[in-house]
């Protein structure tokens, strides 16, 4: 049973080979230990995004990814993961990386804050840089 959802909102979005990122997150999300309940990934819009930020998080500015967290119980995996295609394309641009592999690295990002890391202080940045980078080498594309 697959619990891993794809979905777009305000945008049309459509993730290529949904199967394979799903086997992927499924991968890192066991070798940190966790067991997933149910994972949903919005795409949508700087705007649809910036709404979210505002309501939910009292912040007025662009960002790439919002992640909440669902769980009941300490490694769980259940959660929603907004994420804007706008701002992902532009990153990708903004540091000559392919859309995709950026796509990838913010869809990681969000996995990892749900299995427990964080990114408020440098050495967090650091660590879930480094985090990124060793689930980026386990994807098979």
């Amino acid at each position: 049973m697959e619990r891993i959802f794809y979905f777009s909102e305000d945008i049309s979005f459509q993730l290529n080979n949904e199967d394979v990122y799903s086997k992927w997150i499924h991968q890192v999300i066991q070798k940190e230990n966790n067991q997933l309940e149910s994972l949903n990934y919005i795409f949508c819009s700087d705007q649809y995004l910036l709404k979210i930020n505002k309501d939910f998080l009292e912040h007025d500015f662009f960002t790439d990814i919002i992640t909440f967290n669902q769980a009941d119980s300490p490694n769980i995996i259940e959660g929603e993961v907004f994420i804007s295609i706008d701002r992902v394309r532009e990153n990708a641009v903004s540091l000559k990386k392919d859309f995709k592999e950026e796509l990838s690295r913010v869809m990681i990002h969000g996995v990892l804050h749900l299995v427990g890391y964080d990114d408020k202080s440098d050495i967090q940045k650091e660590q879930m840089r480094e985090k990124e980078e060793a689930c980026l080498s386990l994807q098979k594309f």
